[in-house]
């Protein structure tokens, strides 16, 4: 070999090793992890990244099967076959292969979510192995497991808030103006800025959610939701994935992951209606959550801790139940810290005008119609019946004139049978007119100069003994309000 061929010789192996270590160098300095394999699939090299993600050196895997050290186990457990293992289909088939849906095992037996691509060796049209590149998703798993966690509960609470918007269109506010009312705002102001439970009886179609949901809109937790669960709707075999949740595949037909009720109220209320349809064997894990605030879901080991006020409704006399043992007596106390019963609109017709007329306003909105007026015999008709269904039934009744009436004279299909509460009263009203009617303005007149006359009746004194609050039995905050709303003023004297 001449002097020259030498010189070139030696600049070329000095080029070789300069190449060798700088890609050394990139191979040490990448952040995923690389390894190569033979065709037989035995480990070739790894570069520090691997060692630190899977705790395993190179003396541990060099000339060894990497599939039965790193790949042999899925996420559960259960084995990985070489044979459908993608990795090693990519010196098998000559294909580059993608997964991110798989985990690597470390040298310690613990698992880690991994993606990877395993792409063919080639040397003289021949494989010679694979190079694997893989990186730790756990955390990006995690995080989009939270997002779908939150995507799930809003999804949720989305289904719940279009359903509760519903029924508030269809309900309205509390409207009255009988003492009777007045004495249920008194209470509501009394106990929602309060962290006590409250337990709302009446008879079915009374408004018991509408008094739930003033006592959280008017709480320290009217920023986050109140969650409703008709207890009485709900299958058996369900209830306590209802209220606490289950995780994917802990019963058939558990597909995924869902929340329960305690975690989409979780700083806000949850409003438990028809409380004594609760199953006795879920009382005691009812009763757990509201004594210490945590539960687990339904297949989950992890103990869960829940912020929530309970509002619970019933039509139903839990006491009864209590004696025929169907319902928990220590259950009852806890739910029964501040109790409120709203009557039923027999003993209250004289919000049945208002009531009406709201109902009216929104179903001629409904149907694109100009809004119909309540005549004087409309009204005598209105409270001459018993209202056995209450306000649900008296919505359904003006639902239902407003269809069938169109824009003519209002007709109301109520049973003969029940109209005997006010026959006197209904006969002198039906000589009336039938051209006569309360607009709205009138009804709002007519309590402005109410208010007016008790204030001065009482010297315009609003509250305590002797003030306007007292006589016209409301809660001297409601007056105050009720001031403002209508620009009452004391004249000026000379």
């Amino acid at each position: 070999m001449t002097t020259k061929n030498k010189t070139e010789s030696a600049a070329t192996i000095k080029k070789l090793k300069e190449v060798y270590h700088q890609n050394k160098l990139i191979l040490e300095s990448a952040g995923e992890g690389i390894y190569g394999l033979d065709e037989k699939g035995k480990t070739t090299f790894i570069n520090p990244a691997v060692e630190k993600l899977t705790g395993f050196s190179a003396k541990d895997v060099i000339g060894k099967c990497q599939h039965k050290l790193m790949h042999h186990s899925r996420e559960d457990g259960s084995p990985y076959p070489r044979e459908e293992c993608p990795i090693y289909a990519a010196f098998r088939k000559g294909k580059t292969f993608h997964a991110s849906e798989e985990v690597f095992w470390r040298k310690d037996g613990t698992s880690f979510h991994v993606e990877y691509v395993s792409t063919p060796i080639w040397e003289n049209m021949k494989i010679k192995g694979a190079v694997v590149i893989f990186k730790d998703i756990t955390e990006r798993k995690q995080a989009e497991k939270e997002i779908q966690s939150l995507k799930q509960r809003l999804e949720l609470e989305n289904a719940y808030l279009r359903e509760e918007i519903r029924e508030a269109t269809a309900y309205g506010d509390i409207i009255g103006i009988s003492p009777t009312l007045s004495h249920i705002i008194s209470q509501i102001e009394m106990v929602a800025p309060t962290e006590a439970n409250v337990l709302v009886t009446g008879e079915s179609g009374t408004g018991k959610e509408l008094v739930a949901r003033e006592i959280h809109n008017h709480s320290a937790r009217q920023a986050n939701p109140i969650i409703k669960v008709n207890c009485a709707s709900i299958p058996r075999e369900l209830y306590e994935s209802e209220f606490f949740g289950h995780v994917k595949g802990s019963f058939t037909g558990a597909v995924r992951d869902r929340a329960g009720r305690f975690d989409l109220a979780d700083g806000g209320t949850l409003f438990l209606d028809e409380v004594g349809e609760i199953p006795l064997d879920l009382q005691s894990k009812l009763l757990r959550v509201l004594q210490e605030g945590t539960y687990e879901r339904i297949g989950d080991e992890k103990t869960r801790r829940t912020d929530v006020r309970i509002i619970a409704a019933t039509n139903r006399d839990l006491k009864s139940l209590i004696e025929k043992g169907n319902f928990r007596e220590d259950l009852y106390y806890r739910l029964n810290v501040f109790p409120i019963e709203v009557p039923p609109l027999r003993k209250r017709t004289e919000d049945i005008p208002l009531l009406a007329q709201r109902f009216l306003e929104l179903f001629s909105k409904q149907m694109n119609r100009a809004p119909t007026k309540l005549t004087k015999a409309n009204i005598a008709e209105l409270q001459s019946y018993a209202w056995p269904g209450n306000i649900r039934e008296l919505q359904n009744v003006i639902e239902r004139a407003a269809i069938v009436s169109g824009a003519g004279k209002l007709r109301f299909d109520l049973p003969k049978s029940e109209i005997a509460q006010h026959p006197k009263k209904a006969k002198t009203l039906e000589d009336e007119t039938e051209l006569e009617v309360i607009t709205d303005s009138a009804i709002k007149r007519m309590e402005r100069e109410n208010i007016i006359r008790a204030l001065d009746i009482c010297d315009w004194k609003v509250s305590g003994k002797g003030g306007a609050a007292e006589l016209l039995e409301l809660v001297p905050t409601t007056l105050a309000s009720k001031i403002k709303k209508l620009k009452i003023k004391k004249p000026k004297t000379d």
